[in-house]
């Protein structure tokens, strides 16, 4: 069973925990029961009655998973603040209903736990799909700016060559709109870095090191972030891990997978890895608890 450890703020949203010096927030945008069948084919609610501990945690008693789209903030001793996906965000166009034209308190829920946008040194996506994308920016007088203005926004080299050259999801579609007003922006105003899948953010020795392990197969340049600090290890998944479902079953898919075979290589090596060593797994779609 993953673990799932108390989290400070009472197990709400937003909630924090401590990896050794550094803090990790979560703010939560959406959050569903069911209605996962376009992502994660595979899961039935057969299959998910099968693995009892999803339950309650991660489904409910019918099998129908649960799942939350959300954004985790890393603050580190040496001063960063970096938020990691910033989910589908207001006012933009999207193909799925609960995803089109949002109008939710999320800058709202920022300023009650004391992240002012402007202090945020860091916005790192894990890969480019538009749940993970948009609040990079947001809609002033008719224009999308950065939401977090004073960030470098990290977006893994390959991951966004591969979507720019026009590079489709698993599913055959591509998703230029989101691109558009989420990712262009950015890059127009001079604060995209492209980076390289193992890129180091900080380089702190014990007190803090934060780097992207590359976990491609959901997207050909996915990353994860790993936070080590005073002895103490988190990883921040993506999309590389959608559910604790895939943990009792790797070969279980996204539809979304640009390369499925490779998808489940990579869960097999990161939780081959992590296994027994107490190490905190962030998912970026974990419904509470989150880890």
């Amino acid at each position: 069973r993953p673990r799932a450890p108390r989290a400070m703020a009472g197990g709400g949203s937003p909630a924090a925990w401590r990896v050794g010096d550094c803090r990790v927030t979560r703010l939560i945008e959406h959050e569903s029961v069911g209605g996962s069948k376009f992502i994660l084919p595979g899961v039935t609610r057969e299959v998910a009655q099968s693995i009892p501990w999803l339950a309650p945690d991660f489904a409910d008693e019918k099998g129908r998973l649960k799942m939350a789209i959300q954004m985790m903030v890393v603050d580190t001793p040496q001063g960063h603040r970096i938020a990691v996906d910033t989910c589908v965000g207001n006012d933009k166009k999207r193909e799925l209903e609960a995803w089109h034209m949002r109008s939710g308190p999320f800058l709202d829920d920022l300023a009650a736990v004391g992240i002012d946008p402007a202090s945020v040194t860091h916005v790192l996506c894990t890969h480019l799909h538009t749940d993970h994308i948009g609040w990079n920016t947001r809609l002033v007088e008719g224009r999308w700016v950065p939401t977090f203005p004073k960030a470098r926004y990290l977006f893994a080299k390959k991951e966004y060559e591969y979507w720019a050259a026009g590079g489709l999801a698993g599913t055959g579609t591509a998703d230029t709109e989101s691109l558009q007003d989420s990712v262009q922006p950015i890059v127009d105003a001079g604060l995209a870095d492209l980076v390289e899948m193992d890129h180091v953010l900080v380089d702190g020795g014990a007190a803090a090191r934060v780097y992207l392990r590359p976990t491609p197969g959901h997207s050909p340049g996915h990353v994860s972030l790993v936070i080590d600090s005073r002895g103490e290890r988190a990883l921040i998944t993506g999309d590389c891990v959608h559910h604790p479902v895939q943990m009792a079953r790797l070969d279980l898919g996204s539809s979304a997978d640009t390369d499925a075979a490779e998808a489940v290589r990579t869960r097999e090596a990161l939780l081959g890895d992590l296994a027994g060593t107490g190490a905190l797994l962030f998912g970026t779609h974990f419904a509470r608890p989150t880890c």
